[in-house]
């Protein structure tokens, strides 16, 4: 009787570990720390930076295949109660939301595109990257589309769409593993300026549920980005881009 107790105890110690190690995990994924992200000196300078604040109108498109159905942009006056604005940008403009609606024709296996007018350069090294989205507890799945410093493409995924009211939505940028690979920020090859730029979003729809309409919100596109190099580059030096 004494061995099974034993033997019970363990298993509900180890199930509560294991339990905690995959909350520690879901809460990692949602809130990526930018500190550790591609930390292999202490030389860094996050500083938080606005990308966007969707003030302006007609600086972001959308699109849907015309076989799918109709989709429409616009800004409304709103802001997500919880966000808090940027140290020293307290009083900048913050007044608006972006809006998009989706009149699906038919379910089906089908996405739609949220595009700035131009890509939004970001200056660092970006860590990660951050938006308020209303998403009306809609299992669709989103992606922020970002070009990197060589121009080439990538997508990361921000989360589901699953939940009420205003959620802050996070990814971290994963770093490259040899300087050749994976989404390059920086190179010693060409130009003295690392950054990387934000395409926009595509949200992939849950097949069972696009249908009807459909509506999101966005607002508040954030960065956390490491300046260190810009910031501690000499006056003096020469700028390679010539």
């Amino acid at each position: 009787m004494k061995k099974l107790l034993t033997v019970a105890m363990a298993l509900a110690l180890s199930a509560a570990v294991f339990a905690q190690d995959r909350t520690d995990d879901n809460q990692s994924l949602a809130s990526p720390d930018p500190t550790v992200i591609g930390n292999d000196s202490a030389r860094q300078a996050l500083r938080e930076v606005s990308v966007d604040r969707y003030e302006l109108e007609g600086s972001w498109n959308a699109h849907i295949s015309p076989d799918n159905g109709v989709i429409n942009v616009r800004l409304f006056d709103g802001n997500p109660l919880a966000k808090e604005p940027l140290k020293g940008e307290e009083d900048a403009e913050d007044s608006k939301v972006l809006g998009v609606k989706v009149e699906f024709f038919h379910r089906g296996v089908n996405s739609f595109f949220i595009k700035s007018a131009r890509p939004i350069p970001i200056e660092g090294v970006t860590k990660t990257i951050s938006i308020w989205a209303a998403g009306r507890n809609m299992n669709h799945d989103m992606y922020v589309l970002v070009q990197d410093y060589n121009g080439n493409n990538f997508e990361l995924f921000l989360g589901s769409l699953g939940f009420s009211g205003w959620k802050k939505m996070s990814v971290a940028v994963p770093p490259t593993p040899d300087g050749e690979h994976g989404i390059i920020q920086s190179s010693a090859y060409n130009g003295v300026k690392p950054g990387l730029r934000i395409v926009g979003f595509r949200i992939d729809c849950n097949p069972m549920l696009a249908r009807g309409t459909y509506y999101l919100y966005l607002d508040d596109l954030r960065a956390v980005t490491d300046l260190y190099d810009l910031e501690n580059r000499d006056e003096d030096d020469m700028n390679d881009d010539w």
